[in-house]
């Protein structure tokens, strides 16, 4: 049989059996072992399944990701998050909408120790949405902008789908990490003009909150100390080249570690959920990459990746436009699948091809993660949409689906705003990589 051939049939049964809502990693796991078999022999498969599952798991680069996993779990259970939330409420609760953009706000400095778009959407939702219905704020407004805020933690460093990206194509996760920073805070701007914009012809979307003095705002800049200590240490010793990523992960994690034990905020019970959690999560991922690296090979022996490469690459249109081609794959992509799964499923497939096209896998590795963070708000799959519905349902008492799908739309747009300055400005991007590297 054509070997294209038998790529396509595995592709579309590994579509059917994810509707079955198996897990990933085991359908990309299941199919690619069986293909590769198909096409070599059953001892090929067995050896390529082993083989990559143990290289997976006792990757030295790969244990950048429960250091950072853990780093944004004693975080949230040490209180910082709630102490950012706080700075942000007193320089932007009293505006109309000011809830909202202190929320909006508080996921981008979360991110900057966390790395995981729902922990940080699940953070933030605990933390802000009760005080936003105090305040009287439209479900639409406080929900949506949790869930859209929540993907920043996607975009801002620590992330891990860059750290996955990094992996997968061997660029230096050091570049990754500062070439989000930019695009992290251009995406938290563009939110709260959205805010501004939303509450300016609906007030009653977000009331105003308590007013309070210089004197008080100053005061509470005292609760972004940690984050910003923890997020010097790691960013300033990627950039001077004093540790690797995966030592800049453990300095992080230690770092984090140590503020919360100087504050006494970190409670036993506090600790053992940030090892569950951390341990919880990190299996889920690296089994996420262990299916994806399995199913990769069965790909490339298929030919498809670089069929699909050649048949793209020779649409006699310009690069921009073939780029949007890829741009709206992974839009659509990020509609029915995990961020992640996305990305690992893809990159063998279209990096050739953008490589070919002559762009930098840097800026390409940061528009990625761009897309993939509408992913994780847009129907049907958004998993930050129903991690803030299933948090709202014990803090506040619920709030419909629809409300929060609603919601998210205006953020949505302003993604799309933020994609089209990059793509059409790339040294935002690569600003401050070329800069430090």
């Amino acid at each position: 049989m054509n070997p294209t051939v038998v790529g396509i049939v595995g592709i579309a049964v590994m579509v059917l059996i994810f509707f079955s809502r198996m897990p990933v990693a085991y359908v990309m796991t299941l199919i690619g072992f069986l293909g590769f078999s198909f096409m070599i022999s059953l001892k090929g498969g067995l050896n390529l399944l082993s083989r990559n599952i143990y290289e997976v798991f006792s990757s030295y680069g790969l244990t950048t990701i429960p250091l950072f996993i853990l780093m944004g779990q004693l975080a949230f259970n040490s209180g910082i998050s709630r102490r950012l939330y706080d700075t942000a409420y007193k320089f932007l609760g009293s505006t109309r909408g000011g809830l909202a953009m202190a929320t909006v706000s508080a996921c981008t400095a979360f991110g900057a120790v966390c790395g995981s778009s729902p922990a940080t959407a699940a953070t933030m939702a605990t933390v802000g949405l009760p005080e936003m219905k105090r305040y009287k704020y439209a479900d639409e407004l406080s929900t949506g902008s949790v869930a859209s805020g929540g993907g920043l933690g996607m975009i801002m460093p620590p992330s891990v789908v860059l750290i996955v990206y990094g992996v997968l194509t061997e660029e230096s996760i050091g570049k990754l990490f500062v070439a989000g920073i930019i695009p992290a805070i251009l995406v938290t701007i563009l939110f709260i003009i959205c805010i501004y914009i939303r509450c300016r012809f609906a007030p009653e979307q977000g009331p105003p909150g308590e007013t309070f003095t210089w004197k008080e705002k100053l005061k509470s800049l005292s609760g972004l100390i940690d984050t910003l200590a923890v997020f010097g240490l790691v960013m300033g010793g990627l950039f001077f080249g004093f540790f690797t990523p995966t030592e800049a992960a453990a300095v992080g994690a230690f770092g984090v570690l140590v503020v919360s034990m100087l504050r006494r905020q970190l409670t036993w019970q506090g600790f053992v959920k940030s090892l569950y959690e951390t341990l919880r999560t990190s299996c889920m991922v690296l089994l996420l990459i262990a299916g994806a690296v399995v199913f990769g090979k069965f790909l490339a022996i298929t030919r498809i990746p670089f069929n699909i490469a050649a048949w793209i690459g020779g649409f006699d249109l310009p690069p921009y436009a073939i780029m949007g081609m890829i741009v709206l794959v992974y839009f659509l992509g990020g509609c029915f699948m995990d961020a992640l799964a996305l990305v690992m499923l893809t990159i063998p497939i279209f990096l050739p091809v953008v490589s070919s096209l002559g762009y930098d896998p840097i800026w390409f590795g940061v528009i990625i993660v761009m897309v993939t963070e509408m992913g994780v708000i847009t129907p049907p799959v958004g998993i930050n949409v129903y991690v803030v519905y299933g948090v709202a349902e014990s803090v506040i008492g619920g709030v419909p689906l629809e409300s929060i799908f609603k919601g998210i739309l205006p953020f949505l747009l302003a993604v799309i705003v933020g994609l089209i300055i990059l793509v059409l400005f790339p040294q935002i991007i690569l600003f401050l990589p070329n800069l430090m590297y």
